[in-house]
């Protein structure tokens, strides 16, 4: 049996370089985002993860689709896969990681060694869009 991980994620790149994020105690950066609570919609999800980790409001009109992803799911048992929706959104505020959240780091293509499978494919992708350095 397969279990699958739904997930959330914003897409926010700078002069070719994406808003990445580690938790306290973790190595692995990851796309700024997480699992929906029940009954919430994509565009809640995305709204209320990335208050909690960016302290930053999505502004809820500006948000766009940009894909789905699927890859296994980085330190979980073999056959959990993460499904992860991305969209690109406008945002007010400033950046600034939560207490979740160790760093905040702008990511080039070349740091692709840094982040979660599912992410890696993100990576690709923005790059084959000649949106990431």
């Amino acid at each position: 049996m397969s279990l699958i991980i739904d997930k959330i994620a914003w897409i926010h790149v700078v002069d070719g370089h994406i808003l990445c994020a580690r938790s306290h105690g973790k190595e692995t950066c990851y796309i700024p985002g997480g699992k929906r609570e029940p009954g919430e919609s994509d565009h809640d999800t995305l709204i209320r993860e990335i208050e909690e980790e960016l302290s930053v409001r999505i502004k809820p009109e500006t948000i766009s689709v940009y894909g789905t992803f699927e890859a296994e799911a980085h330190d979980k048992p073999e056959g959990v896969t993460v499904k992860m929706t991305c969209y690109y959104a406008d945002y007010e505020g400033e950046v600034s990681p939560s207490s979740e959240i160790e760093e905040v780091a702008w990511l080039s293509y070349k740091d692709r060694n840094r982040v979660s499978p599912v992410s890696r494919l993100i990576f690709d992708q923005l790059q084959r869009d000649k949106v990431l350095q």
